[in-house]
């Protein structure tokens, strides 16, 4: 059966582009890239084009791009990498400070707990933050505030710029998770003046297993990952170079004749539809702010219906879509997102789009999830339990 994969925000499918590189690279290169004979060269060579690709998609300068396995570790090395500058800094005692927004991705909040003391910042009812309450809650001993750029539940987009600039005034280093945003919204890093900035590339059309720390000109951070010199000292280990060749195409793809823009406006109207579909719904609301939002994804709160069985009913008819409620992912607890926007936690469903979707992906959502919700609100009439 033909489906429709409206689960972008996970992970998007591998552009073609990008698999022509993988694969090109597979047959041609084999070297170590910090070698000096000609096979590393020609694998050095690879890697550099890659570094610069990622660059200009990101407005950055080629020497800022640190490759990663991922955000993941992206968001792991510049929490440790932050923290430990703090440590090692004019002599500090004590415990070192963070500050993030309480809408972070796990991986940013879990990254700060375990390096130090951390400060959250509450957000409204559209999961948006108050640039005051971030500078409140800076102290003499921050080390760095965390803010994502875009939420990867509700898609709610940060005032980001307002944040870097205050907290540069203040002196204190900012992160900024990306892995959202990039590829789907634009971003100048060096315009923006932050000073760390994370990004995965499976999530814009990349290979999986790929990703890139930004670090300012003149940040000097220890690395997360030691034992070898590559990356200029700052993330041991043997890049993945075809990988990373793959996620190069896919950066420059996006960054050529206004791709981006255009791709970005395509999923802005295909969710415009999709929450015009909700609207029209019974016990359907949309979660996040309606528009300071990123343009791929929309996050639907249902009432009186688990989100497991939604899930499984769209599957059924060919939809691949995500809850980040209770018991239909990895996690068992309530969406963090959610409780902090004061929403129901418990009941989510999020569709996200992006450059393979249709509309007759949409088309199929207009169909199945009203016959998903009649069908498991019949159930729970019938036995007088929650569907």
């Amino acid at each position: 059966m033909d489906r429709s994969y409206l689960d972008h925000a996970s992970t998007s499918p591998l552009r073609p582009v990008a698999r022509d590189a993988m694969v090109a690279a597979l047959d041609d290169l084999c070297g170590d890239p910090g070698r000096i004979h000609e096979e590393g060269m020609r694998s050095r060579v690879a890697l550099e084009t890659a570094r610069e690709q990622v660059a200009g998609l990101l407005g950055a300068r080629s020497r800022e791009v640190v490759f990663t396995s991922g955000a993941t570790e992206s968001i792991a090395a510049a929490t440790w990498g932050a923290v430990a500058r703090a440590r090692h800094r004019d002599g500090h005692e004590g415990p070192v400070h963070q500050v993030l927004t309480a809408v972070e991705h796990s991986a940013v909040r879990l990254a700060a707990e375990r390096a130090g003391e951390v400060s959250v910042v509450p957000v409204d009812g559209f999961g948006r933050v108050s640039v005051d309450e971030v500078l409140a809650a800076i102290g003499p001993a921050t080390a760095v505030v965390h803010v994502q750029w875009g939420n990867h539940e509700v898609g709610t987009v940060q005032p980001v710029a307002e944040i870097v600039a205050a907290c540069r005034e203040r002196g204190v280093l900012v992160h900024v998770d990306a892995a959202q945003a990039a590829g789907r919204v634009q971003i100048d890093f060096v315009g923006l003046g932050a000073d760390l900035l994370s990004v995965s590339g499976h999530k814009l059309g990349g290979p999986p297993g790929t990703g890139a720390l930004l670090v300012r000109r003149g940040l000097r951070l220890a690395p997360l990952l030691v034992g070898g010199d590559q990356e200029r000292a700052r993330r041991a280990g043997l890049e993945p170079v075809a990988a990373l060749v793959g996620l190069g195409a896919a950066a420059e793809w996006l960054a050529t004749d206004d791709r981006l823009d255009a791709e970005a406006a395509e999923c802005r109207r295909l969710t415009d539809r999709l929450r015009e579909i909700a609207a029209g719904l019974d016990g359907v609301t949309s979660f996040g702010d309606p528009e300071h939002r990123l343009p791929h994804l929309v996050c639907l709160g249902i009432e009186g219906v688990e989100p497991q069985g939604v899930l499984l009913g769209l599957d059924r008819a060919g939809i691949a879509a995500h809850s980040g409620s209770a018991c239909s992912s990895e996690s068992l607890e309530p969406s963090p997102v959610l409780a902090a926007m004061g929403v129901d936690a418990h009941r989510s469903l999020r569709l996200s789009v992006g450059w393979s979707s249709r509309d007759s992906d949409v088309d199929r959502v207009a169909e199945a999830l009203p016959e998903t919700l009649a069908r498991l609100r019949a159930l729970a009439r019938n036995s007088g339990t929650t569907a």
